[in-house]
């Protein structure tokens, strides 16, 4: 048993506190900026709420962070009211935002200092992969640090891995938002073409996802784009502010991306058209004007 804090229940980080609760016998206090949705959580897992992340995290061993970006998570952290302002030697801090391997490296550095561990450790999943437990979470830090974060880890997670050094987790979640951006768009392509050339689309996807064009997009999203539905997991908002951490690090690293530049740009143009909360499929959307 473990005392947990878990800092932002958005719709990742809700479920994601859900499965520690439920999956470990731990004492979890929750943290969110609107407290209702605290007090909701409570109601609904047990344990407490907290009014401050500063309060959520005295006392804990493992502190959760799951917020919106990296000012957000300076904010929870080392804000006057941060997480950092109680935590004891000996915590471990495991943070599941997507945000920037800058940001990660700052927090492991500050942790340090403190003796307190850090793990930067965004997911990939989506909104259905917190609420299932199944998400993959790609970690940087140290590795002893890690093996003690693990098995609380995989309460919320089907795969968990360290990929190297702070930020690691980070540059790897970076990596796959850029193939995702292309593949959302390939497949966009390939609906509207055969949307166009009047094909079964339910028909040619069942047969093509079974080959070397399969993917987990092309399962989980062909017959929603069909029927022009949107409302299902990641946000165009959340996809253009994760793209566009992939495109400042590639600045800094001599990565060219510009296909992943081109699918930003058209993220952008349906943010324009009021499609902010679209999920990312809803690139077909600009391939029928």
């Amino acid at each position: 048993m473990a005392k947990i804090a878990f800092i932002g229940l958005g719709v990742m980080g809700y479920p994601m506190a859900g499965h520690i609760a439920t999956k470990g016998t731990h004492d979890v206090t929750v943290y969110n900026r609107t407290a209702s949705k605290a007090e909701k959580w409570v109601a609904e897992y047990g344990g407490t709420s907290a009014l401050t992340p500063k309060a959520a995290a005295k006392g804990a061993d493992f502190v959760f962070t799951c917020v919106g970006n990296d000012d957000d998570l300076v904010s929870v952290t080392t804000g006057e009211e941060g997480c950092f302002q109680s935590l004891e030697k000996g915590a471990v801090l495991i943070d599941n935002t997507t945000a920037s391997a800058n940001v990660a490296r700052d927090l492991f550095f500050t942790c340090e200092k403190i003796d307190v561990g850090f793990i930067d450790a965004p997911v990939s999943g989506g909104q259905a992969g917190a609420e299932n437990g199944v998400l993959t979470v790609m970690c940087g830090g140290n590795s002893a640090v890690y093996k003690k974060a693990e098995p609380i880890i995989m309460h919320y997670a089907r795969a968990s891995r360290l990929m190297g050094g702070a930020g690691s987790g980070q540059l790897t979640k970076m990596v796959n938002q850029i193939c995702i951006a292309g593949l959302v768009q390939a497949l966009s392509e390939g609906m509207a073409f055969a949307q166009n050339a009047n094909l079964d689309t339910d028909a040619v996807f069942d047969v093509i996802s079974k080959g070397a064009a399969g993917s987990w997009q092309m399962e989980n999203r062909h017959k929603t784009m069909a029927k022009d539905d949107f409302d299902f997991g990641f946000a165009v908002d959340w996809m253009r502010k994760d793209l566009s951490i992939c495109l400042e690090e590639a600045k800094s690293n001599g990565s060219h991306l510009p296909v992943t530049a081109l699918v930003d740009q058209f993220y952008s143009q349906i943010q324009k058209r009021g499609g902010n909360r679209y999920d990312t499929s809803s690139l077909i959307t600009l391939l029928k004007d």
